[in-house]
């Protein structure tokens, strides 16, 4: 995993394994990979791991189950709502990005309509 060195590295853990959840790929009432597991894989410290699942954990996500590990959240309105605000923050940063390149907004909507139908998402259904 790659990491900006201007943010704090627990706080992009965050937003990745919100990210996995909110697409499913970490499905509700799933259970997630250990600590230790998800810090090999993102090659960082196990603190930093804990850190950012005690913040998922704050924002109703995922659920520690004692002796049993963590588990994704089975509320799906917790999960819509975490989906929405990551959709939300990506949209805000588009619009920064083409705000600062002086396009307009017919200009970004005419350009994101031509780039959703050339670039749909995988299983194919972009409507």
């Amino acid at each position: 995993m790659r990491f900006d060195d201007t943010r704090p590295i627990w706080i992009q853990l965050v937003e990745a394994f919100s990210q996995k959840i909110a697409s499913g790929q970490w499905a509700p009432a799933s259970k997630i990979p250990s600590v230790r597991e998800l810090a090999i894989d993102a090659g960082v410290n196990p603190n930093t791991v804990q850190r950012a699942l005690s913040r998922l954990d704050a924002d109703g996500l995922t659920v520690a189950e004692r002796a049993q590990g963590r588990f994704v959240t089975s509320d799906t309105e917790a999960i819509a709502r975490a989906r929405a605000e990551l959709a939300r923050q990506a949209t805000d940063s588009h619009i920064a990005t083409v705000r600062q390149l002086g396009i307009g907004r017919d200009e970004a909507v005419s350009l994101l309509n031509a780039r959703w139908i050339d670039n749909p998402p995988e299983g194919g259904h972009g409507q």
